[in-house]
């Protein structure tokens, strides 16, 4: 449970960046922004693996391009879903995808390296 919520505070880090750099990305509240990260996480994990196994020959013939348009229709739907968070369309949620799988990934790096030292003490 630490570690998803660690991965949605990274998240949100991601969205916050993203609503400040791109044009078409906004919030309401820092909560909403918060919400938005736990919605995306939600949406992530339920949603995500069935749509990226129903494109794998787009992924595949994309050499994995796709995935960020995956990425972008996810953030696009929680924008839809959770009111007080605004997408204005495509182009910004594939840039808002683009810096929040940089923070991801970052997050992943950070986040593994913890496991790793946590996992030698004991």
């Amino acid at each position: 449970m630490l570690h998803f919520l660690l991965r949605a505070a990274f998240a949100a880090f991601g969205l916050a960046i993203a609503a400040r750099l791109v044009d078409g990305i906004s919030y309401d509240v820092p909560l909403t922004l918060a919400l938005a990260a736990l919605l995306l996480g939600v949406v992530n994990a339920l949603l995500r693996p069935l749509l990226v196994v129903l494109t794998l020959p787009l992924t595949v013939l994309s050499f994995g391009l796709f995935l960020l348009v995956i990425n972008a229709g996810m953030i696009l739907l929680v924008s839809r879903i959770l009111p007080g968070f605004h997408v204005a369309g495509f182009t910004p949620a594939l840039l808002a995808a683009i810096i929040t799988g940089v923070t991801s990934w970052a997050a992943h790096m950070l986040l593994g390296d913890l496991r790793r030292l946590g996992a030698g003490k004991g």
